[in-house]
């Protein structure tokens, strides 16, 4: 197992702007992580029982949480934390305990730096929405598990945020939310990947805030906010946002504010005989 080098990266502009955005949040994201911890606790409430894999690989293991919980899960077992944001590697090295990962791993899941048939378990829990080409992390999951291995992931699908990008879009045109792919898009792809799928669905998950700057705050802490080509360039004029701000009160409850994030969880197994 290698680094994928500084050169791989810089080859891949829109990459290398998530991998920059997450690694300036590694110190914060702890902090506003509540839909992360508990999004990757339904994950691995969803792991068939009986799964007991010798290595398991965190695909997109930020810092380090879910890498800790799975060394204690599998404690027979050797783990690898792979992220493309050394930043996020760096923090979680610095939090690491005896259990955890072996190995800390500068990667690209669309180009996993693993031999093929070397971990029992990816784990990637929502990571897998910031790559372009899904098929591809397919691909080279199919590649790098065993037979009987497991691939289980969790990912954010069309209609996440919602509600702020229908009070963006009530005062102009341009793009302020992170889009991501479609339920069926997912559903197709991992129809057609080879791999069993065990389960498949998307369920939404509500945050509430006392007001929209609260939730603003907490995307930019997790290196999270608006990523997508096509953003505003610059200072929001100070209409078009009140414009924005009084639309999203239309959607206040009495816990304040939702953000309803759609969060597809998924499990699949590569078959135990392989043609």
């Amino acid at each position: 197992m290698t680094d994928l080098s500084q050169a791989r990266l810089a080859t891949l502009p829109a990459k290398r702007q998530v991998a920059a955005s997450f690694s300036r949040a590694a110190a914060t994201y702890d902090s506003v992580a509540e839909l992360q911890r508990a999004v990757g606790g339904q994950l691995l409430a969803r792991l068939p029982a009986d799964l007991q894999p010798e290595r398991w690989l965190d695909l997109g293991s930020g810092t380090g949480y879910f890498s800790r919980t799975l060394g204690q899960r599998f404690a027979g077992g050797q783990g690898v934390a792979l992220d493309i944001a050394e930043g996020m590697l760096r923090h979680a090295r610095g939090q690491a305990r005896a259990g955890t990962a072996v190995a800390y791993i500068a990667g690209d899941a669309e180009s996993l730096p693993l031999q093929g048939a070397s971990c029992g378990l990816i784990f990637s829990s929502l990571a897998v929405q910031w790559c372009e080409d899904f098929a591809a992390v397919l691909s080279e999951a199919w590649r790098v598990l065993p037979p009987g291995g497991v691939l289980a992931f969790a990912s954010l699908c069309a209609g996440t945020l919602h509600e702020l990008r229908d009070s963006w879009a009530a005062v102009d045109g341009q793009v302020h939310v992170n889009r991501f792919r479609a339920l069926g898009d997912y559903q197709r792809l991992c129809a057609d990947s080879g791999l069993q799928v065990l389960s498949l669905e998307a369920l939404p998950h509500v945050l509430h805030y006392p007001d929209v700057r609260s939730l603003t705050h907490e995307l930019k802490a997790l290196g999270a906010h608006n990523l997508n080509p096509g953003r505003p360039g610059g200072l929001t004029g100070r209409a078009r946002l009140l414009g924005m701000l009084q639309a999203y009160e239309s959607f206040r409850q009495p816990a304040g504010l939702p953000a309803t994030y759609q969060v597809v969880y998924a499990v699949l197994r590569k078959p135990r005989s392989v043609q």
